[in-house]
């Protein structure tokens, strides 16, 4: 297969396995550029890509811009704290105004689910989903499950464990799809408060003992606790989270056995992990911000050859 089956990334739920696998041997080639002493190839020289965040993000949008510039395309960026959005203008009219620049790509975060999917149908542009409110980020999913074939060599078997704030994660959902896609085997660990009511019905299982759930992974990949999306208090305080959920040295030493351990970031050091572990050999962190360049250069570029397939 050289293309992918779709001509949006919306969410990992819209894939395929077999897309997944070509945007990660397409990852594979952009990481031996990305190590080049020119790091720049021309392949979207004549792309034109809007970052449209109405949502703070800052390791998101940094990675997706720096991918962009990588890979020589025009960019516009537009943050909506500074724009019209502010004045009441509507999604599609923002949307379209940019569209009349010229722009072939979207890159999108919005704190509403389904925003990519509601904007593919209005606009005539390819869009990325960077994140729509708690529904999905899929390419975090997408450099998570790269970062664990990199260094397991494959997905598929593995026992991945996602640790912390379900509820309101969208990687957690992403994971989750990307993973059994692969052919992962996936629970969620964390306080029952902080679990959606539905989560069995995706095939993974609720483990609420954080020690049996490290016993039994590969892969630990530990969730920050998204306070910014809790309008009450799901567990008693982020002391009692930390005793419960948190992950530390000494826990990961007794395990008797060496598990990998991941985080999307930002990292609230000393509550979902502390820094000895994330600075320890075991974290592949900073793989992930690494793998993430690649992974996202690789979506650009596939979704930008179907748009100049498209024009021919």
């Amino acid at each position: 297969m050289s293309e992918l089956s779709v001509n949006h990334l919306l969410g990992i739920k819209y894939i395929t396995e077999e897309d997944i696998q070509l945007i990660f041997e397409t990852a594979d080639h952009f990481k031996e550029v990305i190590h080049r002493p020119i790091k720049k190839v021309p392949s979207l020289r004549d792309i034109t890509i809007a970052n449209l965040f109405f949502e703070n993000s800052t390791r998101t949008r940094l990675s997706f811009e720096l991918a962009e510039k990588r890979l020589s395309a025009d960019i516009v960026n537009f943050s909506a704290g500074s724009s019209s959005v502010k004045k009441g203008e509507s999604l599609v009219d923002t949307v379209n105004n940019i569209l009349s620049m010229k722009v072939d790509m979207v890159v999108m975060r919005h704190p509403n689910p389904g925003a990519g999917v509601f904007l593919s149908k209005h606009i005539n542009a390819s869009i990325i989903n960077a994140g729509d409110g708690a529904h999905e980020h899929p390419t975090q999913a997408l450099l998570d499950c790269y970062s664990i074939r990199e260094r397991l060599g494959d997905v598929a078997g593995k026992k991945v464990v996602i640790v912390g704030d379900i509820l309101h994660s969208r990687v957690a959902l992403s994971n989750i799809f990307a993973l059994q896609k692969l052919g992962a085997i996936v629970k969620v660990c964390g306080p029952k408060t902080l679990m959606p009511r539905y989560i069995e019905s995706l095939g993974v299982t609720f483990e609420p003992n954080l020690i049996e759930a490290l016993n039994w992974c590969d892969v630990a990949n530990m969730l920050r606790v998204q306070n910014e999306r809790m309008d009450i208090s799901y567990f008693p305080s982020t002391r009692e989270y930390t005793q419960q959920f948190g992950l530390n040295k000494a826990i990961l030493d007794n395990l008797g056995k060496e598990i990998i351990v991941m985080h999307p970031g930002p990292i609230n050091r000393g509550v979902e992990i502390t820094s000895d572990v994330a600075d320890s050999k075991q974290a592949i962190i900073l793989d992930q911000v690494q793998n993430g360049l690649a992974v996202r250069m690789a979506v650009l570029y596939l979704l930008a050859s179907k748009i100049k397939r498209n024009d021919n």
